[in-house]
């Protein structure tokens, strides 16, 4: 069962039973998309795309697509619980690996902050917004510091509340409409930039389909069912969007969807009634579980590169009591609070969406490297899927991209500037990689590298990580 979770989860030798099935699998992926992200991309990507916002969207999931064959390719050769930081080194070396991880932990503190101000937008007055969302980090993060995260049931219950508020959406965006734009809320003009643009921001909502890669060790039959697993709840949820697009339009309009933050409620207040309170739990619910996920994950990233020394190693410490890495859970927790102050939801997005579709660029080159023999896709789609990925990245946002950039480059530099010294000093690297870099050492079966993005997640915090460290992450 997918239910076996928590501290007390069961492993031998340092490795996880493998306990879930290709449905628990699919069913784990739905949630880790299925989240956040459909309630809070569509007013920026309809904002950008206008009355193309469906094109926007196939392009998004062309994009996920091609990431996702590569990144199940890569957990079939690869079935440990880990990600694309670990991809990288194996395949590309340490630098690529290093870059994944640290667009991973960029792009998903801009995810945190977007989780947190989508819950506050469901709950929340305009004027409390900000206020409201700092206060769901400080408290998600106290609950991570507990060593406490979403399960499996966890995951399905938040599934089905937010596939329930969905269809809410659906029945009343369907019989009914908003009527025409008024001059203020103006259609948007469509342009092939503003498309682009729009796909990159909707692939927010697509990013946690890799999740399902980390769970190597713990699928059963990992080369079969993890390639099926991604594709299935990447098609399953493609729908579910796609759906959800068409209704937007027809109930509100290009410029109803771009003019309000939270499109999906206004759509349940055109029947009246408590339909938008139903909705605003679903958002909230879903928004809330997906933080919580977020914030636990990016801190067990975080932690793993800081033992690898890709980060300060102070930040490499974990409390002996509840084997979570506290100093960069509580590092973590300060900068989605300062960044929820300074930006809005679209920057949010936008930047979040920089860091990782830059990590998955990483995925589709790990895959063109791979043997023909480990090789399950054509190679097209993974060269596709690095395509796709700069592009999307170059036509977001620009202030996006500039902090992007700069956030990125600082983190290179940095690294750049760390490895200097360490060489002068002499201190001993943990390995060595393919192409002679510095490898990755220390426990692969144990569950604390990167994972798939996401806008949701089940993954649990193990106490007694000793040495090793934690042994739970999330992605």
């Amino acid at each position: 069962m997918a239910g076996v979770t928590g501290p007390d989860r069961p492993h031998h030798g340092g490795a996880l039973l493998r306990r879930l099935t290709l449905r628990d699998a699919v069913v784990i992926g739905l949630g880790s998309m299925i989240g956040a992200g459909v309630f809070s991309a569509f007013a920026p990507a309809a904002a950008a795309a206008g009355g193309w916002l469906l094109v926007g969207l196939a392009l998004a999931g062309a994009v996920a697509f091609c990431n996702a064959t590569s990144s199940a390719q890569l957990a079939a050769q690869y079935p440990t619980s880990g990600g694309t930081y670990v991809y990288g080194r194996e395949r590309l070396g340490h630098w690529a690996g290093f870059a994944a991880g640290w667009c991973f932990v960029v792009g998903k503190t801009a995810s945190a902050a977007a989780m947190a101000l989508t819950f506050a937008t469901a709950v929340a007055p305009e004027a409390w917004v900000k206020p409201v969302a700092v206060a769901v980090v400080i408290a998600l993060t106290a609950v991570a510091l507990a060593g406490i995260t979403r399960t499996a049931l966890v995951t399905r219950v938040l599934v089905v509340v937010a596939l329930l508020a969905l269809a809410v959406v659906v029945v009343i965006g369907a019989t009914h409409t908003a009527g025409a734009p008024t001059p203020v809320t103006a259609e948007p003009v469509a342009t092939p930039l503003g498309v682009l643009q729009s796909a990159g921001l909707l692939f927010f909502a697509f990013a946690g389909y890799a999740r399902i890669a980390t769970l190597g060790e713990e699928v059963v039959d990992p080369a079969r069912t993890i390639p099926r697993a991604v594709t299935t709840a990447l098609a399953g949820a493609l729908v579910v969007y796609a759906v959800v697009a068409l209704v937007l339009l027809h109930a509100l309009g290009p410029a109803g969807t771009a003019a309000t933050p939270a499109p999906l409620s206004a759509v349940a207040d055109l029947a009246g009634g408590p339909w938008s309170v139903v909705v605003r739990t679903g958002a909230a619910a879903a928004s809330l579980g997906a933080l919580l996920a977020v914030v636990t994950g990016i801190g067990r990233t975080a932690f793993a590169m800081a033992r690898e020394r890709d980060l300060p190693h102070a930040l490499a410490a974990v409390h002996p009591r509840t084997g979570v890495p506290h100093r960069v859970q509580l590092l973590l927790g300060a900068v989605v609070c300062v960044l929820v102050l300074v930006t809005d939801l679209r920057g949010a997005i936008g930047a979040s969406a920089f860091g990782v579709l830059l990590y998955y660029a990483v995925a589709n080159a790990a895959a063109w490297s791979q043997d023909r023999e480990h090789r399950r896709y054509p190679r097209a789609l993974a060269v596709a899927g690095v395509a796709g990925c700069v592009l999307l990245v170059v036509t977001l946002p620009p202030a996006s991209v500039l902090a992007g950039v700069v956030v990125l480059g600082v983190g290179l530099v940095a690294r750049l500037v760390t490895t200097a010294v360490r060489g002068r000093s002499g201190a001993a690297p943990r390995g060595r990689d393919r192409a002679g870099g510095d490898r990755a050492g220390g426990d692969r079966a144990g569950g604390d590298r990167p994972g798939g993005d996401r806008s949701g997640g089940d993954r649990s915090t193990r106490r007694g990580g000793g040495a090793h460290g934690p042994r739970g992450h999330g992605g």
